[in-house]
Order: structure tokens, then C-alpha cells, then sequence
């Protein structure tokens, strides 16, 4: 859909700023021949850019934003994707790794993973001491009372994010 919004919204303003000048210069060319009086070709473009032109091109550029926005949340989620992908097949991956092949920073790796946990798409831990973050099926973690980083007792249960006391690492928990 982003790119036919983007499409479409084209479309419209074109075709609306297509309308606009033909209508002004049909006016005009009235004018200039003495077959329309000043008032009726200011009716005239009223009424034809007020309800043909302006609104198609109005309507283009609703359509060009919305594409763009859906175009933006689409790379995102491909970019998430990315993400799960390669952590999951690699089961270990380091961040700078990580941020260097999806051409990414830190945070926005950060806030990406933060994203997939909320919605119950991963499931692991990162030690950001370290550097690694660690693909771990949700069954081997529920239930636990220890870290899986450092050994600490932790209490590893419902879902999101549990904070290891002793080595800061971030367990991530589906429900």
C-alpha cells in the first residue's frame, strides 16, 4: 500500500495541477476573445479550482503523505525482521556485529529488540557489559531461578524483561 498511496497521491496532484491550468487558461483565453466578462471568469475559477483542482491535489498529497508514513513503519518492520532472523539462526550474536551488518546504531538495535519483546517475539538475553546478545528458547528460561549469563538466582518468570542484580544482564521472557 505505500507504494500505490505514493502512486495514486502522485497521480492525483498531477492531474489536479493539470486541471488548474487548463481551467486558467481557458478562462483567460475567454477574456482576452470578449465572450466571458471579468466576474463570470472569477466564478469560473472559483468553482473550478475550489471543486475540481484544489481538491484532487489536496486529496494527492493526503494519499503522498500516507504512503510515505506506511513506507517508513514498513522499513521498520523489515528491519525488525532482519533482527530476529539473524539472532535467531545464530543463536549468539555480538552487537557491534550486529549494528555493523544491519548498518544500524546501538539504540536503534536497542529499541528494535526492546520492540520485538513487547511484542512476544523474542525471547533470550543481552549482556550489554559484554557486548552479546543471546537467542534462548522461552521454554529453557521459564521456570528458572538463575541467570543464564552469570549463574545469579533470579526469579525468571511471566514475561518481558527481568534485570539480572548481578550482572546486569537483560533477560527477555515470552508468556
Amino acid at each position: 500500500m505505500a507504494a500505490s498511496g505514493r502512486v495514486v497521491g502522485s497521480i492525483l496532484i498531477l492531474v489536479g495541477a493539470v486541471l488548474g491550468v487548463l481551467l486558467v487558461a481557458w478562462l483567460g483565453f475567454g477574456i482576452r476573445e470578449g465572450r466571458l466578462e471579468g466576474s463570470g471568469a472569477v466564478l469560473g475559477l472559483i468553482l473550478g479550482l475550489g471543486f475540481v483542482a484544489l481538491p484532487l491535489i489536496g486529496g494527492g498529497v493526503y494519499f503522498l503523505l500516507r504512503g510515505q508514513g506506511e513506507a517508513r513503519e514498513l522499513a521498520k518492520v523489515q528491519e525488525q525482521r532482519r533482527l530476529l532472523d539473524i539472532v535467531s539462526t545464530r543463536g549468539q550474536v555480538g552487537i557491534p556485529d550486529l549494528v555493523l551488518e544491519m548498518k544500524s546504531t546501538r539504540d536503534v538495535v536497542q529499541n528494535n529488540l526492546y520492540d520485538l519483546v513487547g511484542r512476544g517475539l523474542f525471547s533470550g538475553y543481552v549482556d550489554w557489559k559484554k557486548g552479546t546478545l543471546y537467542s534462548v528458547d522461552a521454554s529453557k528460561l521459564q521456570g528458572q531461578r538463575h541467570c543464564p549469563n552469570c549463574g545469579g538466582e533470579v526469579e525468571l518468570a511471566g514475561k518481558g524483561l527481568i534485570k539480572c542484580p548481578y550482572c546486569g544482564a537483560e533477560i527477555f521472557l515470552q508468556g
